[in-house]
């Protein structure tokens, strides 16, 4: 009597960025620190305009992306419920060497991470008649800005920690600034999965990924120490308040508030001609 033999693994390549927060949020998977069935994972670590852009084409079969970035994925992603970077009353900063009104800011050029970041959607709509900028690599537009070679910087990640150690102002946290116009979280990224994968294994894979966050809140000190390894010019005690920040209760799930938040933010986009097309968001249930 022959017996079926098991069906090959199958790979699933994970794109997140290099930062301790994602890091943590993906340290059970990428450390085999729980049981992920017939799927195992490869991880790709890029900035996140890059894997923006790598979504575009459809490349990763899962990915951190940005709501923005989303807004154009509709036709090959849905968005993981788990996975999100929620900026609740805090989120991306306009940081200078001088004090800026808003009127100034819209007058001078402004160092941004990427133009499919949520950051710039977001600025785009703080300034809606729309000001000068230039792409620049994340991690570099603290040092540039400081140095001079630009009046304003839009900054993302642990930057909203550390811009004051380069004699940095804040000009507006556009966290605030959202919350104070909508009463509602800003949603600035989240995980996406590829929909040609097929109903049950994206249901497993967001199975998986909530499993792996749950397991780093439960051994947070561990998941720290794996996530330190990204945290550029922090030490452990900042490393856990910028992951506290952003792996927390809406990391594990939107919930109805979370999901309220991505339809409005893209809502308001498209009614300021930010995003053409009306978005349908799609959550894998």
């Amino acid at each position: 009597m022959t017996t079926a033999s098991a069906s090959p693994p199958r790979l699933i390549t994970v794109g997140h960025s290099p930062d301790p927060d994602d890091a943590f949020m993906f340290y059970a998977l990428a450390k085999d620190k729980i049981p992920t069935g017939n799927l195992r994972f490869r991880h790709e670590l890029q900035d996140i305009e890059t894997l923006n852009r790598r979504a575009l084409k459809g490349e990763l079969e899962v990915s951190a992306v940005s709501i923005h970035a989303y807004a154009k994925l509709l036709d090959k992603y849905a968005l993981l419920p788990s996975g999100c970077s929620m900026g609740d009353r805090y989120g991306p900063m306009i940081v200078s060497p001088k004090s800026l009104s808003l009127s100034e800011l819209a007058q001078v050029k402004i160092a941004v991470p990427g133009t499919l970041t949520t950051a710039f959607l977001t600025l785009r709509l703080l300034l809606p008649q729309g000001f000068a900028y230039e792409v620049v690599s994340f991690d570099e537009i603290i040092p540039q800005v400081a140095s001079g070679k630009y009046d304003a910087g839009l900054i993302i990640h642990e930057g909203q920690l550390t811009f004051h150690q380069q004699g940095l102002k804040l000009i507006i946290d556009l966290g605030v600034w959202w919350q104070d116009r909508t009463s509602l979280p800003l949603p600035l990224g989240g995980n996406v999965v590829r929909k040609d994968l097929g109903t049950a294994t994206m249901r497993e894979i967001s199975r998986l990924l909530q499993e792996s966050i749950r397991y780093s809140l439960a051994h947070r000190q561990e998941a720290l120490e794996y996530a330190l390894a990204y945290a550029r010019d922090m030490d452990i005690r900042l490393a856990d308040q910028f992951v506290g920040m952003y792996v927390n209760d809406w990391t594990l799930d939107y919930g109805p508030r979370g999901r309220e938040a991505v339809r409005r933010l893209l809502e308001e986009a498209h009614r300021a001609g930010v995003i053409e097309q009306p978005v349908a968001v799609e959550f894998v249930e």
